[in-house]
């Protein structure tokens, strides 16, 4: 069995890595697109035909599951995924966690990209999933793009800058881009004691496992962990190595 995930850079690296700590026999093929990144300011067709073209390469190397874990990707592509690969291959996308944030914490603040905190796709969930919950976005600026240079300086200055305009009385905080678990330590020591950290990665690692079983085939993997960037065989880049889940999936510095 081969599940195949898809992004522009290392915000693929959580999902991943709770893919292998739930299955780890289960082989994997990493698909990230360096010279396409970040996907988030590209026009709409541009990231629709990047991500349909991945997919295509996925099932050309024999996955059987093919994952999105990456909000661009998802709201942009899902669908034309699901279409050009059709209804035997399960493809899973991920949205934040807005909705179980907000039935829990009064004010939630969405930290996301410049780009998603600007788009009618997250104003879109928090109308949606929001509930009662003050609901607020906080643009991360530079955060993902130094998360994918493996530069922690950088990473923890962005940071900062988003603690701090973060209002006080958030009682929680969505992490709206895939990349930010990747540094959420460093996020939880910004913010005030008790603010709660909601991410998605283990939730859709967790239906990817769930869409995989339901297929009925037996797993014959191994647990390799194969790596395509821009669709040839390389592997995963220096920076991942800086990270936990990134040296879960064999990433050396």
């Amino acid at each position: 069995m081969i599940v195949a995930l898809i992004d522009s850079g290392l915000g693929l690296l959580p999902t991943s890595a709770w893919v292998r700590k739930l299955r780890p026999d289960v082989d994997l093929l990493l698909q990230l697109d360096p010279d396409g990144a970040p996907w988030g300011p590209k026009p709409e067709q541009w990231v629709v035909d990047r991500v349909v073209h991945a997919a295509r390469t996925s099932l050309r190397s024999g996955a059987e599951v093919i994952v999105l874990p990456c909000n661009t990707a998802s709201v942009t592509a899902l669908e034309h995924v699901r279409a050009e690969v059709g209804p035997d291959i399960p493809v899973i996308g991920t949205v934040p966690a807005i909705k179980p944030a907000a039935a829990v914490c009064r004010s939630v603040a969405v930290w996301a990209t410049a780009a998603t905190t600007a788009s009618r796709y997250q104003a879109d969930l928090i109308a949606k999933f929001g509930g009662d919950a003050d609901v607020i976005g906080v643009a991360c600026h530079g955060l993902a793009d130094a998360i994918d240079r493996g530069d922690l300086a950088a990473a923890h200055a962005a940071i900062a800058s988003a603690a701090e305009r973060t209002p006080r009385d958030a009682q929680g905080v969505v992490l709206g881009c895939t990349h930010y678990p990747l540094v959420i330590d460093a996020i939880l020591a910004a913010l005030p004691d008790g603010v709660r950290l909601f991410d998605s990665a283990q939730a859709v690692a967790a239906q990817t496992i769930r869409r995989m079983d339901a297929l009925g085939r037996p797993s014959t993997g191994n647990g390799e962990v194969r790596v395509l960037i821009g669709g040839e065989p390389g592997e995963l880049p220096v920076g991942a190595a800086a990270f936990e889940s990134g040296r879960v999936l064999g990433a050396r510095g």
